[in-house]
Protein backbone atom coordinates (compact mmCIF):
# COMPACT_ATOMS: atom_id res chain seq x y z
CA UNK A 1 0.00 0.00 0.00
CA UNK A 2 0.71 3.53 -0.63
CA UNK A 3 0.02 7.21 1.00
CA UNK A 4 -2.33 7.68 -2.21
CA UNK A 5 -4.15 4.59 -1.89
CA UNK A 6 -4.79 5.57 2.11
CA UNK A 7 -5.53 9.24 1.01
CA UNK A 8 -7.75 7.79 -1.50
CA UNK A 9 -9.65 5.91 0.67
CA UNK A 10 -10.45 8.76 3.14
CA UNK A 11 -10.94 10.90 0.29
CA UNK A 12 -8.62 13.59 -0.64
CA UNK A 13 -10.48 16.14 -2.16
CA UNK A 14 -12.97 16.50 0.68
CA UNK A 15 -14.35 18.89 3.47
CA UNK A 16 -11.00 18.42 4.86
CA UNK A 17 -9.16 19.84 1.81
CA UNK A 18 -11.69 22.28 1.48
CA UNK A 19 -10.88 23.69 4.95
CA UNK A 20 -7.66 23.76 4.70
CA UNK A 21 -7.40 25.81 1.23
CA UNK A 22 -9.45 28.43 2.84
CA UNK A 23 -7.44 28.75 6.01
CA UNK A 24 -4.38 29.53 3.37
CA UNK A 25 -6.28 31.61 0.88
CA UNK A 26 -6.12 34.50 3.78
CA UNK A 27 -2.24 34.19 4.22
CA UNK A 28 -1.63 33.78 0.53
CA UNK A 29 -3.17 36.52 -0.36
CA UNK A 30 -0.54 39.15 1.58
CA UNK A 31 2.02 37.55 -1.24
CA UNK A 32 0.90 39.77 -4.52
CA UNK A 33 0.15 42.69 -2.23
CA UNK A 34 4.08 42.26 -0.68
CA UNK A 35 5.60 41.60 -3.55
CA UNK A 36 3.52 44.12 -5.98
CA UNK A 37 3.70 47.09 -3.20
CA UNK A 38 6.62 48.90 -4.95
CA UNK A 39 4.81 49.78 -7.56
CA UNK A 40 2.66 52.04 -5.40
CA UNK A 41 4.83 53.09 -2.37
CA UNK A 42 7.97 53.92 -4.40
CA UNK A 43 5.55 56.06 -6.90
CA UNK A 44 6.95 59.71 -7.94
CA UNK A 45 4.62 62.35 -8.06
CA UNK A 46 5.52 65.38 -10.62
CA UNK A 47 7.66 68.04 -8.17
CA UNK A 48 9.91 71.03 -8.24
CA UNK A 49 12.12 72.90 -6.14
CA UNK A 50 11.10 74.47 -3.42
CA UNK A 51 11.12 78.21 -3.33
CA UNK A 52 9.18 79.12 -0.38
CA UNK A 53 11.80 80.25 1.68
CA UNK A 54 12.98 82.63 -1.14
CA UNK A 55 11.73 86.26 -1.19
CA UNK A 56 14.72 88.23 -2.82
CA UNK A 57 13.63 91.52 -0.67
CA UNK A 58 9.63 90.89 -0.60
CA UNK A 59 9.75 91.09 -4.85
CA UNK A 60 8.14 88.06 -4.59
CA UNK A 61 5.30 89.09 -2.51
CA UNK A 62 3.99 91.27 -5.51
CA UNK A 63 4.03 87.97 -7.85
CA UNK A 64 1.85 85.18 -8.46
CA UNK A 65 2.89 81.60 -7.65
CA UNK A 66 2.58 80.90 -11.75
CA UNK A 67 5.28 83.77 -11.95
CA UNK A 68 7.10 83.36 -9.27
CA UNK A 69 7.46 79.66 -10.91
CA UNK A 70 8.81 81.28 -14.16
CA UNK A 71 11.10 83.69 -12.95
CA UNK A 72 12.84 80.78 -10.13
CA UNK A 73 12.32 77.34 -11.80
CA UNK A 74 13.71 76.35 -15.94
CA UNK A 75 11.05 74.43 -17.99
CA UNK A 76 11.53 71.04 -19.86
CA UNK A 77 11.34 70.79 -23.66
CA UNK A 78 7.89 68.76 -22.84
CA UNK A 79 6.66 72.26 -21.24
CA UNK A 80 6.35 70.94 -17.93
CA UNK A 81 8.71 72.34 -15.00
CA UNK A 82 12.16 71.08 -14.50
CA UNK A 83 12.19 68.57 -11.49
CA UNK A 84 15.57 69.13 -10.32
CA UNK A 85 17.08 71.99 -11.09
CA UNK A 86 15.93 75.69 -10.38
CA UNK A 87 17.76 78.95 -11.78
CA UNK A 88 20.89 80.46 -9.65
CA UNK A 89 19.15 83.36 -9.79
CA UNK A 90 15.71 85.02 -10.48
CA UNK A 91 15.15 85.82 -14.32
CA UNK A 92 12.72 88.21 -14.13
CA UNK A 93 12.84 89.40 -17.73
CA UNK A 94 11.14 86.14 -18.12
CA UNK A 95 7.82 87.58 -17.23
CA UNK A 96 7.75 89.56 -19.92
CA UNK A 97 9.36 87.49 -22.54
CA UNK A 98 9.21 83.51 -21.60
CA UNK A 99 10.42 82.64 -25.07
CA UNK A 100 13.96 83.40 -24.67
CA UNK A 101 16.21 80.61 -25.00
CA UNK A 102 19.49 82.13 -24.32
CA UNK A 103 22.01 80.30 -21.72
CA UNK A 104 20.93 80.85 -18.21
CA UNK A 105 22.90 79.53 -15.47
CA UNK A 106 20.82 76.47 -13.37
CA UNK A 107 21.44 74.53 -9.91
CA UNK A 108 20.31 71.62 -8.22
CA UNK A 109 17.43 72.07 -5.81
CA UNK A 110 18.67 73.86 -2.59
CA UNK A 111 15.90 73.68 -0.33
CA UNK A 112 13.77 70.32 -1.17
CA UNK A 113 10.79 69.97 -3.35
CA UNK A 114 7.21 70.31 -3.66
CA UNK A 115 5.29 67.23 -4.66
CA UNK A 116 1.90 66.66 -6.03
CA UNK A 117 -0.35 64.81 -4.13
CA UNK A 118 -3.47 64.63 -6.27
CA UNK A 119 -2.38 60.47 -6.67
CA UNK A 120 -0.77 59.96 -3.45
CA UNK A 121 -0.30 61.90 -0.37
CA UNK A 122 2.62 60.31 1.11
CA UNK A 123 5.22 57.73 -0.87
CA UNK A 124 8.80 57.18 -0.35
CA UNK A 125 9.41 59.80 -2.55
CA UNK A 126 7.94 62.43 -0.65
CA UNK A 127 9.12 61.05 2.96
CA UNK A 128 12.97 61.30 2.12
CA UNK A 129 13.07 62.97 -0.45
CA UNK A 130 14.40 59.91 -2.83
CA UNK A 131 14.33 61.93 -6.14
CA UNK A 132 16.80 63.34 -8.40
CA UNK A 133 20.24 62.29 -7.27
CA UNK A 134 18.47 59.94 -5.10
CA UNK A 135 16.65 58.41 -7.28
CA UNK A 136 18.50 55.05 -7.46
CA UNK A 137 17.38 54.64 -3.91
CA UNK A 138 14.00 54.46 -4.18
CA UNK A 139 14.44 52.16 -6.94
CA UNK A 140 16.74 49.84 -4.86
CA UNK A 141 13.87 48.91 -2.34
CA UNK A 142 12.48 46.55 -4.93
CA UNK A 143 15.75 45.08 -5.16
CA UNK A 144 16.22 44.86 -1.43
CA UNK A 145 12.96 43.37 -1.18
CA UNK A 146 13.41 40.36 -3.23
CA UNK A 147 16.93 39.84 -1.93
CA UNK A 148 15.09 38.93 1.15
CA UNK A 149 12.84 36.60 -0.57
CA UNK A 150 15.88 34.98 -2.52
CA UNK A 151 17.52 34.38 1.08
CA UNK A 152 14.45 33.02 2.51
CA UNK A 153 13.75 30.73 0.09
CA UNK A 154 16.60 28.68 1.00
CA UNK A 155 16.43 28.96 4.72
CA UNK A 156 12.30 28.80 4.45
CA UNK A 157 12.74 25.44 2.42
CA UNK A 158 14.71 24.01 4.81
CA UNK A 159 13.40 24.71 8.07
CA UNK A 160 10.14 23.29 6.55
CA UNK A 161 11.99 19.52 5.46
CA UNK A 162 13.22 19.63 8.74
CA UNK A 163 10.66 20.95 11.68
CA UNK A 164 7.33 20.27 9.51
CA UNK A 165 5.45 22.52 7.12
CA UNK A 166 3.04 23.78 10.38
CA UNK A 167 5.27 25.51 12.53
CA UNK A 168 7.74 26.55 9.49
CA UNK A 169 3.86 28.10 8.36
CA UNK A 170 3.77 30.11 11.77
CA UNK A 171 7.28 31.46 12.06
CA UNK A 172 7.21 32.63 8.67
CA UNK A 173 3.48 34.23 9.11
CA UNK A 174 5.10 35.72 12.61
CA UNK A 175 7.95 37.12 10.98
CA UNK A 176 6.42 38.76 8.31
CA UNK A 177 3.46 40.39 10.66
CA UNK A 178 6.16 41.86 12.78
CA UNK A 179 8.80 43.01 10.57
CA UNK A 180 5.98 44.27 8.32
CA UNK A 181 4.24 46.60 10.80
CA UNK A 182 7.46 47.38 11.74
CA UNK A 183 8.19 48.91 8.02
CA UNK A 184 5.40 51.34 8.22
CA UNK A 185 6.86 52.54 11.39
CA UNK A 186 9.92 52.65 9.87
CA UNK A 187 11.74 56.21 10.91
CA UNK A 188 14.26 56.63 8.50
CA UNK A 189 15.05 54.98 4.98
CA UNK A 190 17.72 52.54 6.36
CA UNK A 191 15.41 51.33 8.86
CA UNK A 192 12.67 51.29 6.32
CA UNK A 193 15.02 48.80 3.97
CA UNK A 194 16.24 46.40 7.10
CA UNK A 195 12.69 45.64 7.96
CA UNK A 196 11.44 45.61 4.03
CA UNK A 197 14.26 42.97 3.67
CA UNK A 198 12.92 40.76 6.43
CA UNK A 199 9.32 41.50 5.47
CA UNK A 200 10.53 39.28 2.13
CA UNK A 201 12.54 37.15 3.89
CA UNK A 202 9.40 36.04 5.79
CA UNK A 203 6.53 36.06 3.11
CA UNK A 204 8.85 33.40 1.23
CA UNK A 205 8.38 31.12 3.53
CA UNK A 206 4.80 31.41 3.47
CA UNK A 207 5.01 31.27 -0.35
CA UNK A 208 6.74 27.54 -0.77
CA UNK A 209 5.36 26.35 2.33
CA UNK A 210 1.61 27.05 2.15
CA UNK A 211 1.41 25.57 -1.39
CA UNK A 212 3.11 22.30 -0.45
CA UNK A 213 1.10 21.82 2.63
CA UNK A 214 -2.24 22.10 0.66
CA UNK A 215 -0.98 19.69 -2.20
CA UNK A 216 0.46 17.19 0.03
CA UNK A 217 -3.37 16.39 1.31
CA UNK A 218 -4.93 16.11 -2.00
CA UNK A 219 -5.05 12.82 -4.08
CA UNK A 220 -3.85 12.28 -7.52
CA UNK A 221 -6.80 13.16 -9.50
CA UNK A 222 -7.26 16.61 -7.83
CA UNK A 223 -3.92 17.79 -7.78
CA UNK A 224 -3.83 19.81 -10.78
CA UNK A 225 -7.41 21.57 -10.02
CA UNK A 226 -6.06 22.67 -6.48
CA UNK A 227 -2.80 24.15 -7.82
CA UNK A 228 -4.46 26.28 -10.71
CA UNK A 229 -6.75 26.94 -7.36
CA UNK A 230 -4.16 28.06 -5.43
CA UNK A 231 -2.28 30.24 -7.92
CA UNK A 232 -5.63 32.10 -8.90
CA UNK A 233 -5.42 33.88 -5.38
CA UNK A 234 -2.21 36.02 -6.76
CA UNK A 235 -4.33 37.29 -9.41
CA UNK A 236 -6.55 37.91 -7.04
CA UNK A 237 -4.60 39.90 -4.88
CA UNK A 238 -3.58 41.76 -8.53
CA UNK A 239 -7.20 42.61 -8.49
CA UNK A 240 -7.55 43.42 -5.40
CA UNK A 241 -4.33 45.95 -4.65
CA UNK A 242 -5.49 48.84 -6.36
CA UNK A 243 -8.50 49.20 -5.13
CA UNK A 244 -6.77 49.32 -1.48
CA UNK A 245 -4.22 51.55 -2.68
CA UNK A 246 -6.76 53.82 -3.98
CA UNK A 247 -8.22 54.00 -1.04
CA UNK A 248 -5.57 54.00 1.05
CA UNK A 249 -2.91 56.95 -0.75
CA UNK A 250 -0.26 57.43 2.52
CA UNK A 251 2.55 54.71 2.13
CA UNK A 252 3.18 53.86 6.07
CA UNK A 253 -1.06 53.06 5.86
CA UNK A 254 -0.54 50.86 2.75
CA UNK A 255 2.06 49.08 4.18
CA UNK A 256 0.50 47.94 7.43
CA UNK A 257 -3.04 47.44 5.80
CA UNK A 258 -1.44 44.62 3.04
CA UNK A 259 0.14 42.70 5.70
CA UNK A 260 -2.63 42.91 8.05
CA UNK A 261 -3.99 39.75 6.85
CA UNK A 262 -1.63 37.68 8.65
CA UNK A 263 -3.20 38.61 12.21
CA UNK A 264 -6.13 36.69 11.14
CA UNK A 265 -3.89 33.73 10.09
CA UNK A 266 -2.08 33.46 12.86
CA UNK A 267 -5.33 33.07 14.56
CA UNK A 268 -6.41 30.45 12.08
CA UNK A 269 -3.49 28.54 11.86
CA UNK A 270 -4.45 26.29 15.23
CA UNK A 271 -7.07 24.35 12.94
CA UNK A 272 -4.12 24.19 10.07
CA UNK A 273 -3.12 20.32 9.83
CA UNK A 274 0.55 19.09 9.33
CA UNK A 275 1.30 17.36 6.51
CA UNK A 276 0.47 13.37 6.95
CA UNK A 277 2.57 12.49 4.04
CA UNK A 278 5.77 14.33 5.80
CA UNK A 279 4.97 12.71 9.13
CA UNK A 280 4.91 9.28 7.73
CA UNK A 281 8.68 10.04 5.68
CA UNK A 282 9.85 10.92 8.73
CA UNK A 283 8.82 8.28 10.81
CA UNK A 284 6.25 9.97 12.79
CA UNK A 285 3.58 7.54 12.23
CA UNK A 286 1.56 8.40 15.24
CA UNK A 287 0.97 12.02 14.85
CA UNK A 288 0.48 10.63 10.97
CA UNK A 289 -2.37 8.50 12.26
CA UNK A 290 -4.13 11.34 14.27
CA UNK A 291 -4.40 13.66 11.25
CA UNK A 292 -5.44 10.90 8.94
CA UNK A 293 -8.28 10.16 11.54
CA UNK A 294 -9.28 13.55 11.69
CA UNK A 295 -9.43 14.11 7.86
CA UNK A 296 -11.68 10.50 7.90
CA UNK A 297 -13.75 12.51 10.03
CA UNK A 298 -14.22 15.36 8.53
CA UNK A 299 -15.03 13.57 5.62
CA UNK A 300 -17.23 11.08 6.46
CA UNK A 301 -14.99 8.22 6.60
CA UNK A 302 -14.37 6.97 9.90
CA UNK A 303 -14.63 3.34 9.60
CA UNK A 304 -11.35 3.41 7.02
CA UNK A 305 -9.17 4.00 10.11
CA UNK A 306 -11.02 1.93 12.73
CA UNK A 307 -8.86 -0.93 11.12
CA UNK A 308 -5.52 1.32 10.21
CA UNK A 309 -3.36 1.43 13.53
CA UNK A 310 -0.42 3.43 13.30
CA UNK A 311 1.76 0.00 13.69
CA UNK A 312 0.35 -1.09 10.31
CA UNK A 313 0.28 2.52 8.95
CA UNK A 314 4.06 2.56 9.51
CA UNK A 315 4.07 -0.49 6.31
CA UNK A 316 2.12 1.87 3.81
CA UNK A 317 4.86 3.61 2.78
CA UNK A 318 8.48 2.73 3.20
CA UNK A 319 9.57 5.18 6.57
CA UNK A 320 12.62 6.60 6.31
CA UNK A 321 15.40 6.76 9.09
CA UNK A 322 13.50 9.80 11.70
CA UNK A 323 17.60 10.16 12.81
CA UNK A 324 18.49 10.99 9.51
CA UNK A 325 18.62 14.53 8.71
CA UNK A 326 18.21 15.92 4.68
CA UNK A 327 20.27 18.91 3.36
CA UNK A 328 20.36 21.02 0.32
CA UNK A 329 23.09 18.43 -0.69
CA UNK A 330 20.84 15.64 -1.30
CA UNK A 331 19.94 17.34 -4.76
CA UNK A 332 23.11 16.59 -5.90
CA UNK A 333 24.37 13.51 -4.20
CA UNK A 334 22.33 10.92 -6.64
CA UNK A 335 22.42 11.26 -10.36
CA UNK A 336 18.74 11.60 -10.96
CA UNK A 337 18.38 14.20 -8.25
CA UNK A 338 20.79 15.83 -9.36
CA UNK A 339 20.05 16.04 -12.86
CA UNK A 340 16.48 17.12 -11.80
CA UNK A 341 18.13 20.13 -9.81
CA UNK A 342 19.83 21.13 -12.80
CA UNK A 343 16.87 21.40 -15.30
CA UNK A 344 14.49 22.42 -12.40
CA UNK A 345 16.72 25.30 -11.27
CA UNK A 346 16.83 26.53 -15.12
CA UNK A 347 13.29 26.21 -15.99
CA UNK A 348 12.52 28.67 -12.36
CA UNK A 349 15.17 30.76 -13.65
CA UNK A 350 13.57 31.48 -16.44
CA UNK A 351 10.07 31.55 -15.91
CA UNK A 352 11.04 34.57 -13.36
CA UNK A 353 13.18 35.97 -15.71
CA UNK A 354 10.44 36.26 -18.58
CA UNK A 355 7.74 37.43 -16.20
CA UNK A 356 9.48 40.48 -15.09
CA UNK A 357 11.39 41.17 -18.25
CA UNK A 358 7.79 41.28 -19.69
CA UNK A 359 6.68 43.58 -16.81
CA UNK A 360 9.40 45.88 -17.07
CA UNK A 361 10.06 46.04 -21.03
CA UNK A 362 6.21 46.67 -21.95
CA UNK A 363 5.17 50.51 -22.34
CA UNK A 364 2.03 51.26 -20.57
CA UNK A 365 -1.58 51.22 -21.17
CA UNK A 366 -1.77 55.22 -21.04
CA UNK A 367 -4.21 55.27 -18.17
CA UNK A 368 -3.44 55.89 -14.48
CA UNK A 369 -1.24 53.60 -12.59
CA UNK A 370 -4.74 52.09 -10.85
CA UNK A 371 -6.63 50.68 -13.69
CA UNK A 372 -3.12 49.80 -15.03
CA UNK A 373 -2.46 47.42 -12.51
CA UNK A 374 -5.86 46.15 -12.67
CA UNK A 375 -5.67 45.30 -15.80
CA UNK A 376 -2.10 43.40 -15.64
CA UNK A 377 -4.18 41.40 -13.01
CA UNK A 378 -6.95 40.55 -14.89
CA UNK A 379 -4.94 39.50 -18.00
CA UNK A 380 -3.78 36.72 -16.11
CA UNK A 381 -6.45 34.84 -15.37
CA UNK A 382 -7.51 33.61 -19.19
CA UNK A 383 -3.81 32.08 -18.51
CA UNK A 384 -4.87 30.21 -15.17
CA UNK A 385 -8.47 29.05 -16.95
CA UNK A 386 -6.06 27.73 -20.26
CA UNK A 387 -3.77 25.85 -17.63
CA UNK A 388 -6.49 23.88 -16.25
CA UNK A 389 -8.06 22.48 -19.21
CA UNK A 390 -4.71 21.81 -21.02
CA UNK A 391 -2.49 20.44 -17.84
CA UNK A 392 -4.06 17.10 -17.70
CA UNK A 393 -4.69 16.65 -21.13
CA UNK A 394 -0.84 17.42 -22.74
CA UNK A 395 0.70 16.98 -19.32
CA UNK A 396 2.83 18.88 -17.30
CA UNK A 397 6.17 18.71 -19.40
CA UNK A 398 4.97 19.47 -22.59
CA UNK A 399 2.76 22.32 -21.05
CA UNK A 400 5.35 23.75 -19.18
CA UNK A 401 7.97 23.83 -22.07
CA UNK A 402 5.14 25.17 -24.70
CA UNK A 403 4.64 28.13 -22.09
CA UNK A 404 7.69 29.48 -22.16
CA UNK A 405 8.16 28.69 -25.75
CA UNK A 406 5.71 30.55 -26.38
CA UNK A 407 6.62 33.53 -24.08
CA UNK A 408 9.75 33.58 -25.79
CA UNK A 409 8.63 33.52 -29.30
CA UNK A 410 6.00 36.38 -28.68
CA UNK A 411 9.11 38.33 -27.02
CA UNK A 412 11.15 37.67 -29.95
CA UNK A 413 8.37 38.68 -32.47
CA UNK A 414 8.18 42.32 -30.55
CA UNK A 415 11.77 43.12 -32.17
CA UNK A 416 11.01 44.49 -35.63
CA UNK A 417 7.45 46.08 -34.80
CA UNK A 418 7.86 49.82 -34.37
CA UNK A 419 3.72 50.51 -33.27
CA UNK A 420 3.29 50.98 -29.87
CA UNK A 421 -0.28 50.27 -29.13
CA UNK A 422 0.96 46.66 -31.21
CA UNK A 423 4.19 46.21 -29.24
CA UNK A 424 1.76 46.53 -26.05
CA UNK A 425 -0.70 44.27 -27.10
CA UNK A 426 2.08 41.32 -28.11
CA UNK A 427 3.75 42.06 -24.82
CA UNK A 428 0.57 41.16 -23.19
CA UNK A 429 -0.06 38.15 -24.58
CA UNK A 430 3.35 36.93 -23.83
CA UNK A 431 2.86 38.20 -20.24
CA UNK A 432 -0.24 36.06 -20.32
CA UNK A 433 1.61 33.11 -21.35
CA UNK A 434 4.64 33.90 -19.00
CA UNK A 435 2.14 34.15 -16.33
CA UNK A 436 0.55 30.32 -17.51
CA UNK A 437 4.49 29.53 -16.97
CA UNK A 438 4.52 30.47 -13.81
CA UNK A 439 1.32 28.42 -12.40
CA UNK A 440 2.18 25.34 -14.48
CA UNK A 441 6.08 25.41 -12.44
CA UNK A 442 4.51 25.09 -9.05
CA UNK A 443 2.69 22.05 -9.20
CA UNK A 444 5.31 20.41 -11.25
CA UNK A 445 8.03 20.89 -9.51
CA UNK A 446 6.42 19.91 -6.30
CA UNK A 447 5.19 16.77 -8.11
CA UNK A 448 9.03 16.60 -9.28
CA UNK A 449 10.94 15.98 -5.50
CA UNK A 450 10.34 13.22 -2.95
CA UNK A 451 8.49 14.33 -0.01
CA UNK A 452 11.37 14.19 2.44
CA UNK A 453 13.14 16.49 0.09
CA UNK A 454 9.99 18.75 -0.97
CA UNK A 455 10.60 21.66 0.58
CA UNK A 456 14.37 21.53 -0.10
CA UNK A 457 13.77 21.45 -3.70
CA UNK A 458 10.78 24.12 -4.02
CA UNK A 459 13.09 26.07 -2.03
CA UNK A 460 15.87 25.85 -4.00
CA UNK A 461 14.23 26.52 -7.43
CA UNK A 462 12.03 29.22 -5.69
CA UNK A 463 15.92 30.88 -5.10
CA UNK A 464 16.62 30.73 -8.39
CA UNK A 465 13.56 32.48 -9.37
CA UNK A 466 14.34 34.83 -7.21
CA UNK A 467 17.71 35.11 -8.68
CA UNK A 468 16.30 35.59 -12.16
CA UNK A 469 14.11 38.61 -10.76
CA UNK A 470 16.92 40.31 -9.22
CA UNK A 471 19.07 39.93 -12.73
CA UNK A 472 15.99 41.35 -14.76
CA UNK A 473 15.69 44.92 -14.14
CA UNK A 474 19.51 44.61 -14.68
CA UNK A 475 18.99 44.01 -18.63
CA UNK A 476 17.39 46.89 -19.06
CA UNK A 477 20.47 48.40 -18.89
CA UNK A 478 21.11 46.89 -22.20
CA UNK A 479 19.24 49.56 -23.52
CA UNK A 480 22.40 51.82 -24.10
CA UNK A 481 24.28 49.18 -25.94
CA UNK A 482 21.29 47.95 -28.19
CA UNK A 483 17.90 49.08 -27.77
CA UNK A 484 16.05 45.71 -28.97
CA UNK A 485 19.01 43.79 -27.18
CA UNK A 486 17.15 43.47 -23.44
CA UNK A 487 14.06 41.89 -25.30
CA UNK A 488 16.26 39.75 -27.18
CA UNK A 489 17.91 38.35 -23.96
CA UNK A 490 14.35 38.15 -22.44
CA UNK A 491 13.72 35.69 -25.55
CA UNK A 492 16.70 33.22 -25.78
CA UNK A 493 16.09 32.52 -21.77
CA UNK A 494 12.70 31.67 -22.07
CA UNK A 495 13.56 29.52 -24.93
CA UNK A 496 16.19 27.91 -22.96
CA UNK A 497 14.37 27.53 -20.00
CA UNK A 498 11.59 25.98 -22.11
CA UNK A 499 13.80 23.48 -23.55
CA UNK A 500 14.85 22.47 -20.26
CA UNK A 501 12.15 22.07 -19.31
CA UNK A 502 11.54 19.33 -22.06
CA UNK A 503 14.19 17.23 -20.55
CA UNK A 504 12.44 16.99 -17.41
CA UNK A 505 10.26 13.92 -16.47
CA UNK A 506 6.61 13.45 -16.72
CA UNK A 507 4.61 13.75 -13.84
CA UNK A 508 0.79 13.39 -14.82
CA UNK A 509 -0.65 10.82 -12.96
CA UNK A 510 2.13 9.47 -11.47
CA UNK A 511 2.61 9.11 -7.39
CA UNK A 512 4.23 11.27 -5.59
CA UNK A 513 7.67 9.72 -4.87
CA UNK A 514 8.40 9.84 -1.00
CA UNK A 515 11.89 9.10 -1.01
CA UNK A 516 15.12 9.52 -2.66
CA UNK A 517 15.15 6.00 -3.42
CA UNK A 518 11.46 6.75 -5.40
CA UNK A 519 13.56 8.87 -8.05
CA UNK A 520 16.33 7.19 -8.34
CA UNK A 521 14.20 3.95 -9.30
CA UNK A 522 15.35 3.03 -13.16
CA UNK A 523 11.53 2.39 -13.92
CA UNK A 524 8.59 4.51 -12.86
CA UNK A 525 5.16 3.56 -12.12
CA UNK A 526 2.26 5.17 -14.25
CA UNK A 527 -1.00 4.76 -11.41
CA UNK A 528 -4.12 4.08 -13.48
CA UNK A 529 -7.44 4.24 -11.82
CA UNK A 530 -8.99 1.03 -12.12
CA UNK A 531 -12.79 0.18 -11.51
CA UNK A 532 -13.22 -3.09 -8.69
CA UNK A 533 -15.54 -5.29 -7.79
CA UNK A 534 -16.63 -5.89 -3.82
CA UNK A 535 -14.58 -8.60 -3.47
CA UNK A 536 -11.18 -7.02 -3.82
CA UNK A 537 -12.56 -3.69 -1.96
CA UNK A 538 -13.32 -5.95 1.37
CA UNK A 539 -10.29 -7.56 0.45
CA UNK A 540 -7.87 -4.05 0.86
CA UNK A 541 -10.08 -1.96 2.46
CA UNK A 542 -9.76 0.22 -0.76
CA UNK A 543 -12.42 2.39 -2.75
CA UNK A 544 -9.58 2.20 -5.79
CA UNK A 545 -6.97 0.31 -6.87
CA UNK A 546 -3.72 1.56 -8.74
CA UNK A 547 -1.40 -0.44 -11.12
CA UNK A 548 1.69 -0.12 -12.68
CA UNK A 549 1.66 -0.64 -16.23
CA UNK A 550 5.21 -0.66 -16.17
CA UNK A 551 7.81 -3.77 -13.94
CA UNK A 552 7.03 -2.11 -10.80
CA UNK A 553 4.02 -4.57 -10.19
CA UNK A 554 1.09 -3.91 -8.10
CA UNK A 555 1.74 -1.49 -5.69
CA UNK A 556 -0.62 -3.29 -3.16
Amino acid sequence: MRFDNVLAEINGFGRFQLRTFLLLIIPRLTLPFNFLLNNFITFIPSHHCDIRSQNNGGVFRNLSLEERLNVNIPFEQDGSLSSCQMFAEPQYQLLSNSSNLTYIPTMPCQNGWIYDTTIFRSTLATEWDLVCDKKKMNRATATIFFVGVMLGSGIFGFLSDRFGRKKTLLLSYMASFIFGIATALSYNFLMFATMRFCTGLGLSGISISSFVLCLEWVEIRHRTTVAVLMSLDWSVGCVILPGVAYLINDWRFLTAAVISPLFPAMLCWWWLPESARWLMSNGKTDDAHFYLSRCATVNGREDVMADLKPEVLSTVILVEDENRKYSYLDLVKTPKMRRRALLSGIVWFGVAFAYYGISLNISGFGVNIYLTQFIYGVIEIPAKGFVFFTVDKIGRRWNQAGMLILTGLLIFSILPVKRGDLRTAVGALGKMFSEGSFTIVFLYTTELYPTVMRQNGLGYCSFMARVGVAVSPLIMLLEDVWVNLPSFVFSLVALGSGLSASLLPETYNVRLPETIEDVEQTTYCVLILCSINEEIHSYYKLNSIYKCKSECGNLL
